[in-house]
C-alpha cells in the first residue's frame, strides 16, 4: 500500500471510516488532516462499535500509529474524552500522536459558534456548534492558540489573555453573553496539558520520516468535498478543507509523497445542515433511504437529508481530488427499490448542464435530471465477490464507474468489516 488519502465525495456522512478501518489493517501510519470534533466516523468490526470524532480510525488496529495532524482543530476536553472512553473500551491509545502545531479549540470559540447562528437564525448555516469555525478564524487571524502553547503557561495565558480582550468586548456588547469565568474556563485546559504532553509531537518529522522509508500511510479526510470552504456549496461548508488537495498541509508534508486519492461515495446522497441538495427526496422514498440507511448524525444525531446519487457532484469531486479509485458504500440500502434514479445532468431553465455550476445562486435552483435504473429487490449484504451480486447491482456499480470515468476499489453491503467486495 502506497501513501494514500481517503475523503468524501459528497457532503460527508459517507462511511470513510469503515474504508479507513479496512486499509488501516495494513497500514502504518494513518493521519486525521483537517476539522475538528464536529465530524465523526461510526466503525463496527471484531472488537465493538465505534464512534470516533477527533482521532483518525487507526486507533482500532493496535500496530498502527494513529496521528492528528496540525490542520486539525482540537476541543482538549472532548479529546480527553474521547482517549478515556477508547481506554475503557480497552482500545489503547499509545500509539496516538498530535501535532505541536494543531490549533486549539477554546471556550470562547464554542460560544462565539452557538450564538452566531442563533442571530442568523433562518440564514443560519448549520453548524454543530462545537468552535469549529471561530477556530479557524482566529487561525486565520494569527490569534490562535496551539497545542504547543499548552506546554507553556506563561505563553499560553498571554495569548488567551489578548484573545479575550476583544471576545469578551464583543460577547458582551454584540450578543449580550455573560464573559465572567470565560478566562478561568480557559485555564482548565492547562490542567489537562499534562495529560496530553506524551502524545504531542512534531508529527510533520513523524510522517515525513515514514514516508521516506516507504512505509505505508492513510490519510483520512473528514467531512466530504462538497463541504470543501473553498471548493464546496459556499457558504454552507465546513470552515476546512477536506479535499485531498490538503492533505499534504493538514500533515506538513509535500504533495508529490501522495500516490493514491481515493474517493468515498454512498450509493445514493445526503448531507446534513442547511443548502442546496438537487436530488434531495422529501417522500417516502427519502424517508426510506433514511430510516433504512440509519441517516442519523455519528456526532449531532441529526436526522441527515437524503436522496438519489448525484453523479453531477461526484464527477466534480472525483476533478478537484484528482481521485485515481472510488469506493461504493451503503449499496445494500438500495436493496428496498423497484427501480433507482440517478442524477446525470442538471435543467436551469432551459439550460441542461452536466458540470456543477460556476454561480452558487444557480445551484440553488437547478432541477436533477435522472436516468432510471432497475432496482434487484434482494438482500445483497451477503455478497463478498461481484458475481455475488444481481446482475441490475452490478450494472449500477459500472454505470456509476463509467460516468465518473473512475474505477471501483471496494464496495461495502454492510457496516461491518467483512461486508465489503474488494475489486482490486
Amino acid at each position: 500500500m502506497p501513501v494514500t488519502v481517503v475523503l468524501g465525495a459528497q457532503w460527508g456522512d459517507e462511511g470513510k471510516g469503515k474504508v479507513v478501518d479496512l486499509l488501516s489493517q495494513d497500514a502504518d501510519i494513518v493521519v486525521r488532516y483537517q476539522g475538528g470534533n464536529n465530524a465523526g466516523h461510526t466503525i463496527k468490526n471484531e472488537r465493538g462499535d465505534f464512534a470516533l470524532h477527533l482521532i483518525p480510525s487507526g486507533i482500532l488496529n493496535p500496530d498502527t500509529i494513529a496521528v492528528i495532524g496540525n490542520g486539525v482543530v482540537i476541543d482538549p476536553t472532548a479529546l480527553r474524552a474521547e482517549i478515556d472512553e477508547l481506554e475503557n473500551l480497552g482500545v489503547s491509545t499509545a500509539n496516538l500522536k498530535i501535532s505541536l502545531n494543531a490549533h486549539l479549540i477554546m471556550p470562547y470559540h464554542i460560544l462565539l459558534d452557538k450564538v452566531g447562528e442563533n442571530v442568523l437564525g433562518r440564514r443560519k448555516i448549520g453548524t454543530t456548534r462545537r468552535g469549529i469555525g471561530p477556530a479557524y478564524t482566529d487561525k486565520a487571524a494569527r490569534v490562535g492558540v496551539r497545542v504547543q502553547d499548552l506546554l507553556d503557561p506563561k505563553i499560553f495565558h498571554q495569548k488567551v489573555h489578548a484573545a479575550m480582550e476583544t471576545k469578551s468586548v464583543l460577547l458582551r456588547l454584540v450578543y449580550d453573553q455573560n464573559v465572567v469565568g470565560l478566562e478561568a474556563e480557559c485555564d482548565r485546559y492547562l490542567s489537562m496539558a499534562e495529560t496530553l504532553r506524551p502524545y504531542i509531537t512534531d508529527v510533520s518529522l513523524l510522517v515525513w520520516q515514514a514516508a521516506k522509508a516507504g512505509r505505508r500511510i492513510v490519510f483520512e479526510g473528514a467531512q466530504g468535498t462538497m463541504l470543501d470552504i473553498d471548493h464546496g456549496t459556499y457558504p454552507f461548508v465546513t470552515s476546512s478543507n477536506p479535499v485531498a488537495g490538503f492533505a499534504a498541509v493538514g500533515a506538513g508534508i509535500g504533495p508529490t509523497m501522495i500516490d493514491e486519492v481515493i474517493g468515498v461515495s454512498k450509493a445514493y446522497a445526503t448531507r446534513v445542515g442547511e443548502g442546496p441538495f438537487p436530488t434531495e427526496l422529501l417522500d417516502q422514498r427519502g424517508r426510506t433511504l433514511r430510516d433504512v440507511g440509519h441517516e442519523f448524525g455519528t456526532t449531532t444525531g441529526r436526522e441527515r437529508r437524503c436522496g438519489w446519487l448525484d453523479l453531477v457532484a461526484l464527477r466534480y469531486a472525483v476533478r478537484v481530488n484528482g481521485m485515481t479509485g472510488l469506493v461504493i458504500t451503503k449499496l445494500d440500502v438500495l436493496n428496498q427499490f423497484d427501480e433507482i434514479e440517478v442524477c446525470t445532468a442538471y435543467r436551469h431553465g432551459s439550460e441542461i448542464i452536466h458540470e456543477m455550476p460556476r454561480h452558487q445562486s444557480v445551484f440553488h435552483k437547478v432541477e436533477p435530471i435522472y436516468e432510471r435504473l432497475p432496482g434487484w429487490k434482494s438482500d445483497v449484504s451477503g455478497a463478498r465477490a461481484l458475481s455475488d451480486l444481481p446482475k441490475a447491482a452490478r450494472d449500477f456499480l459500472a454505470y456509476v464507474s463509467d460516468h465518473t470515468e473512475t474505477p471501483l476499489t471496494l464496495v461495502s453491503v454492510g457496516p461491518r468489516r467483512e461486508d465489503t467486495i474488494h475489486l482490486t
